[in-house]
């Protein structure tokens, strides 16, 4: 089952797609994310977001645009985006325009997509409205900014909880299989296993 991966945007964001069967899943949208869609000849369905950082957003509505439905966790929120802290603090040229998602998930629940199943995790502490997606089938679950190689994410945004997100991590990721491959919103891959063993800051 192919999972092409693209890394873009202003903060180096990795997005994911999922092909299977009649279903083509985009897993986060860092900016111009649409274009390798087109550029492979992908056909997407479905964007699930991890959460609403604006690194993760600003291609949604180049997505919406092509018809794809948004799946996330909590309602569209300026303060969970942190676009006007972008410009403001870091300089950086960010513009998303409000959207509404076609689908609002239970942190807690299974969905089937296409045939193809996956579990959500609501774990907050580096943004309250964060989820995992755990895909069975594909042994991969996308964690968004939860858990990285070596690190986690940033807990001193608004909204965030260091106690929070290592209990969600602990409980929520670390019970999944050890050879679960994760597929993190920036760096590289790693395993589940690899981390429970290896990372610091859990």
């Amino acid at each position: 089952m192919p999972i092409h991966s693209y890394t873009g945007g202003h903060v180096s964001t990795n997005g994911y797609i999922i092909e299977h069967e009649g279903a083509c899943i985009v897993i986060d949208a860092p900016a111009l994310i649409h274009e390798i869609i087109e550029q492979e000849g992908l056909k997407p369905t479905h964007l699930l977001l991890t959460h609403q950082h604006f690194d993760h957003t600003e291609d949604v509505e180049a997505l919406q645009t092509m018809g794809v439905e948004v799946l996330m966790h909590s309602p569209y929120s300026e303060t969970l985006i942190r676009q006007k802290e972008a410009r403001e603090n870091w300089g950086l040229p960010v513009q998303i325009a409000p959207f509404t998602p076609d689908v609002l998930l239970d942190g807690n629940a299974s969905y089937t997509i296409g045939g193809l199943e996956f579990k959500i995790a609501h774990i907050p502490g580096h943004s309250p409205d964060s989820v995992s997606y755990y895909f069975p089938a594909v042994g991969a679950v996308f964690a968004g900014d939860t858990l990285m190689e070596g690190s986690i994410g940033r807990t001193d945004l608004p909204g965030g909880s260091h106690e929070q997100l290592l209990e969600g991590i602990r409980t929520k990721l670390f019970t999944l299989p050890d050879i679960t491959v994760v597929c993190s919103g920036h760096g590289s891959q790693t395993t589940i296993g690899h981390e429970k063993e290896h990372n610091p800051f859990v």
